[in-house]
């Protein structure tokens, strides 16, 4: 038998231990990062082997067949493990402020991790004086618009919203997960003034995500040191009545629960002296025994199962405005009496809860019990201390979730057919599936791929009344070539279902080519568009309401 080259020999030795490392594969995985780093270290071995031979057409197979078998267990691997999901969560007390002038660092916008999927902003104070109230009641608020000026040209929508006077939820996701959204609710509690007033309280928005039921709670409890059992009645209240009296589970029984806010619990016993000259010396753990909401979270049976990221951070109230100098003004209250100096404290929070795999039902024909259950992993829990609008800092949390699809195909695939222009009649092709809750108030809008919510469309066709052919695996509708834009550019079809009151499919951008026929100078091209529209939303209220939105 020929000996082997020096080569072949590594290579050979190579292979070897690469068989002996497939033999003990589970070993390596309980190793950790050490395990990894080993790991990378003998492919870069085997790489380098690799280079060194020729021609050895026996021995590139061998390595081959070592390199399929790593992405088979590779590709396991991934399928087990599931959806994985990036949501990057906002509470901050903005004190009726208006909103800052950049905001890349609080969202993160320049993380070189992974990209984002969705954003949770729970706001708490938002200027809710009666002149900005009521116009906020017509037209969207300052901070939502801040909010969608920013998130809307990096591809993500406004999926929903709630607002309580100063408590504000808005939640943003990328147009790709809209079809898998569905089931949105929003719900709010009153608790000021015995219920009757919504300076305090809470607001939710719930969904299903991918299959799987998710609430998202924005609270604001009272405030000072002694009200501690009050904040917890306030929270067990707003548990108790969100979604009350609706065929919507309570937010303690949806599969994952966000609790955030501006929570209100103080450092308790402590004086403010040694509690400053701890945050000074960034010795935050002799404090954490003392923070109302940990001793609650020992204490009170409804509050065991939340969890928390560590205070790594220092207390975010109370600051001076514009500045990282805890509370030092004065402050005068009744008959010109001088306040105490506020003792820093930790009131803005973000909480999770997992429910129990014991409590989720395994629903016939999905998948066993135990793959229904939501993994949450807290990436980032952190201040931040640059922002001075308020006297609060913003406190952000960014979670990775891991979850096994159970929706995994739209409701809906469309398309646009042929070249667009508004030189002729255009047609949208679409299929539903057999699931699918149609109704004859259903529609489907062309949106710029820049779109802010689900009513920023062009324009839109009702699926029933324009359409104009149907076969058992598709449908078709026209646009008119009036109601297309002249100047073309960049956009996108949503299927909008009245039932399920959400975007149940999407189509991918496609372009529209520019007019070749000058558009008329006295009437801007918008308005061109939506005079030739006779049932059109926006200069109609019953077709607003027909389209449920």
């Amino acid at each position: 038998m020929a000996s082997l080259s020096g080569e072949d020999a590594a290579l050979g030795l190579s292979l070897a231990e690469a068989e002996r490392s497939r033999s003990r594969s589970g070993s390596l995985s309980s190793t950790g990062s050490s395990g990894r780093l080993q790991l990378r270290h003998r492919v870069a071995q085997l790489m380098a082997c690799v280079e060194d031979i020729s021609s050895d057409d026996e021995i590139h197979e061998e390595v081959s067949r070592t390199l399929d078998e790593a992405f088979l267990i590779w590709g396991k691997k991934m399928k087990d493990k599931g959806q994985e999901f990036r949501l990057h969560l906002v509470t901050w007390n903005v004190g009726t402020a208006s909103p800052p002038p950049d905001v890349t660092s609080l969202l993160q916008l320049n993380s070189l991790g992974p990209t984002t999927d969705m954003y949770v902003i729970g706001l708490q104070e938002v200027n809710s004086k009666i002149t900005n109230f009521l116009s906020d009641l017509a037209f969207d608020d300052p901070w939502s618009i801040f909010f969608m000026t920013v998130l809307s040209p990096l591809g993500y929508i406004k999926l929903s919203s709630v607002r309580m006077q100063g408590l504000l939820l808005l939640i943003f996701v990328r147009h790709a997960h809209l079809p898998f959204i569905r089931d949105i609710h929003t719900h709010y509690t009153r608790t000021g003034l015995f219920g009757y007033w919504g300076n305090k309280g809470g607001v939710s928005v719930r969904m299903s995500l991918f299959g799987h039921t998710i609430c998202f709670m924005n609270c604001h409890l009272p405030a000072h040191m002694e009200n501690t059992e009050q904040r917890l009645d306030d929270f067990e209240k707003i548990l108790e009545m969100q979604f009350e009296g609706e065929d919507i589970p309570s937010p303690l029984d949806h599969e994952l629960l966000f609790w955030f806010g501006d929570l209100n619990f103080r450092i308790a016993d402590y004086g403010i002296h040694f509690v400053r000259e701890s945050i000074n010396n960034k010795r935050f753990s002799l404090l954490w025994e003392k923070d109302q909401l940990n001793m609650a979270k020992k204490k009170e049976e409804f509050l065991k199962e939340f969890k928390e990221g560590p205070l790594q951070f220092k207390p975010t109230y109370k600051f001076d405005l514009d500045s990282e100098v805890y509370d030092t003004r004065e402050q005068k209250s009744l008959f010109w009496f001088n306040e105490k100096k506020r003792k820093p404290a930790w009131t803005d929070r973000i909480l999770w809860k997992v429910k129990n795999l014991s409590e989720v039902a395994s629903k016939e024909g999905e998948f066993p019990e135990e793959e229904n259950q939501i993994s949450v992993t807290l990436n980032n829990y952190v201040s931040h201390m640059s922002y001075g609008i308020s006297d609060h800092k913003p406190v952000t949390g960014t979670f990775k979730l891991e979850m096994k699809p159970l929706v995994s195909d739209p409701l809906v695939v469309l398309s646009p057919e042929g070249e667009w222009s508004a030189e002729h009649d255009v047609l949208i092709r679409y299929s539903a599936a057999p699931e699918l809750p149609s109704s004859a108030w259903d529609w489907i809008g062309l949106f710029q791929v820049t779109f802010r919510h689900v009513k920023d469309y062009v324009t839109y066709a009702w699926v029933e009344d324009d359409e104009i052919s149907s076969s058992r695996d598709s449908k078709e509708v026209y646009m008119s070539a009036s109601e297309i834009p002249k100047m073309g550019g960049e956009y996108l079809l949503c299927y909008f279902s009245n039932n399920l009151q959400s975007i149940v499919g999407i189509s991918e951008p496609f372009q529209i080519q520019p007019s070749q026929t000058p558009v008329e100078e006295d009437v801007p091209e918008e308005e061109s568009s939506w005079l030739q529209k006779p049932d059109n939303p926006k200069s109609d209220g019953d077709s607003e309401n027909r389209k449920g939105i």
